[in-house]
């Protein structure tokens, strides 16, 4: 059904898969020393995030992908490489060119920032822009932005079935969630006013607060900021799970709300329904 991979490279992710609680296995009951494998309920909750995955590729501005597909396989790989390398944190704060990359990214070579860099634009994931002086300058493309919403489900995934061998999510991935998605929002345009979004987060035995400032003129995002100092009419934090509930199912009890509550209830609700406005439902149609 997979097309008849080489043995040891099938045996290889079963075992994998195995080692992660996604498959269980168990003795075949036709042939002597045969085993079974089928899904376990981790396994079940990692096909929910394949759909959120799938609804992403699906909502590429360069044409639909497709799970599994040789374009889609580049850009997951492109989207992860950006991502662990903190090319797209870097990014999601302003348009940079290549050097200007190389500057800020110590951890890379400059040929190595060059082939990622070039690997995200040929995927769409980040574009040229008009820009002055020397080099190119990129900037992300929306459809980078709503890659919130699969790398989200990841996490929630490995927190609830692999948290002794996965790492959880930094003050870096906190803040490039917000910077990436907040400036897809628009509010109604009575809202006026600054919040600030905060996560909770573990950082060497102490809980702390990351996030960003977020200012709000006449419904339009005037500037998303990673920072938390400053006067704010509105706030909203908790814990990364709850983060994570709120911008992929709505569901904001167990994050503490205060100030101007209505702005902040606003403003999580829009996160949530332009990340999930691609979601589809059970027989395979774009949910209302």
């Amino acid at each position: 059904m997979v097309g008849s991979p080489p043995q040891t490279t099938l045996r290889k992710h079963l075992q994998a898969l195995d080692r992660l609680g996604v498959i269980s296995k168990r003795r075949g009951p036709k042939f002597p020393g045969a085993v079974d494998y089928e899904l376990a309920g981790p396994g079940r909750d990692l096909l929910q995030v394949a759909a959120v995955l799938q609804d992403w590729l699906a909502a590429s501005e360069d044409g639909p992908l497709t799970l599994g597909a040789l374009g889609s396989k580049g850009a997951i790989k492109a989207l992860v490489e950006g991502w662990s390398s903190t090319l797209i944190r870097a990014f999601a704060g302003r348009a940079l060119s290549l050097t200007e990359l190389d500057a800020l990214i110590s951890g890379l070579s400059y040929p190595s920032l060059e082939r990622r860099l070039a690997s995200m634009r040929m995927v769409g994931l980040v574009r040229r822009c008009p820009g002055q002086g020397r080099g190119t300058p990129y900037v992300v493309t929306d459809w980078l932005r709503l890659a919130i919403a699969p790398l989200a489900a990841a996490v929630r995934w490995e927190r609830q079935h692999a948290p002794e061998v996965t790492v959880p999510a930094g003050r870096l991935d906190i803040e490039t969630g917000f910077l990436l998605s907040v400036p897809l929002v628009q509010l109604p345009s009575e809202h006026s006013g600054v919040c600030r979004l905060a996560a909770e987060i573990s950082s060497g035995g102490e809980r702390r607060l990351a996030g960003v400032l977020v200012g709000i003129e006449e419904g339009k995002v005037a500037y998303c900021r990673a920072r938390l100092e400053g006067n704010a009419t509105a706030w909203a934090s908790g814990p990364t799970t709850a983060w994570i509930h709120a911008v992929l199912e709505h569901e904001t009890d167990a994050l503490e709300v205060g100030g101007d509550s209505e702005i902040a209830y606003e403003l999580i609700a829009r996160i949530n329904g332009v990340l999930t406005a691609n979601q589809r439902n059970g027989d395979g149609q774009p949910s209302a």
